[in-house]
């Protein structure tokens, strides 16, 4: 069983390639808010939905004092088509050894249509300006979750 990240929790450390093939760390972020949310596949319709609501609410989040990074196990090149593809203007890393999703407890093992497979599991993480986790939640829908994470942001 993976294990789950609870708030309080040190975020794990990364540094993964963005859709540029630049590296990009949790460290770049520390000091300020950062939502870290995993998806399982670039371009599929679940994560276009999840990745277009996190685009369409980049200003509240900021306003909020939130960044945004999304990590899915795609290729440089996978995440770029998707980048370019729905206007994508926050980073996109990809983890295609699933390093980072398994020590953040979001590849392992999930329901899927009524059978138990080895998968992504649909992700998102509150990272405070200290690197602690504020919010850990799994299972996630892709659709209305942006909405939902809007409403429950710490004030």
């Amino acid at each position: 069983m993976t294990s789950r990240l609870e708030p309080g929790d040190t975020a794990p450390a990364f540094t993964l390639p963005d859709s540029e093939g630049k590296p990009v760390s949790l460290s770049d972020y520390l000091g300020k808010s950062v939502v870290v949310y995993f998806y399982p596949a670039a371009s599929t319709p679940g994560c276009t939905k999840q990745a277009c609501d996190f685009r369409d609410n980049l200003g509240v989040l900021a306003g909020s004092g939130y960044e945004v990074v999304g990590i899915s196990p795609d290729k440089q090149e996978k995440l770029a088509k998707f980048r370019d593809a729905e206007g994508l203007t926050f980073p996109l890393l990809g983890d295609p050894d699933k390093k980072v999703l398994t020590e953040w407890g979001a590849f392992g093992e999930k329901q899927n249509y009524g059978r138990t497979v080895q998968g992504v599991i649909r992700s998102t993480f509150l990272v405070g300006p200290d690197g602690k986790i504020v919010k850990a939640m799994y299972n996630v829908r892709a659709t209305g979750h942006v909405a939902k994470l809007l409403r429950e942001l710490p004030a």
